[in-house]
């Protein structure tokens, strides 16, 4: 499999995971901080299709994992909560 496509797999694969993500999420925005954090979440994963639109495949990864790092940060922080305990399991414990 050609490095392009592998990336390609990936980025879809990884984006049908966080907009699950993004649909069973429920924050505890009691700091405007962790509405901030999620915010920076969400817009560096609307980034992320953005860019694969433009099939810029390594600046779409690129802000499809930091999109993913800011919610594993909200978890791990305990100011997002994931209401699908299957989906748990896709971020660090």
């Amino acid at each position: 499999m050609k490095a392009e496509d592998e990336l390609t797999e990936q980025i879809v694969k990884h984006t049908a995971t966080m907009e699950k993500v993004f649909a069973n999420i429920r924050t505890e925005l009691k700091e405007k901080e962790f509405k901030d954090l999620f915010d920076l979440a969400f817009a560096y994963f609307s980034d992320s299709k953005h860019f694969f639109e433009k099939k810029k495949l390594v600046q779409a990864f690129e802000a499809l994992m930091i999109s993913w790092a800011y919610i594993d940060a909200g978890l791990r922080l305990d100011v997002f909560e994931l209401l699908d305990n299957d989906l748990k399991d896709y971020f660090t414990k």
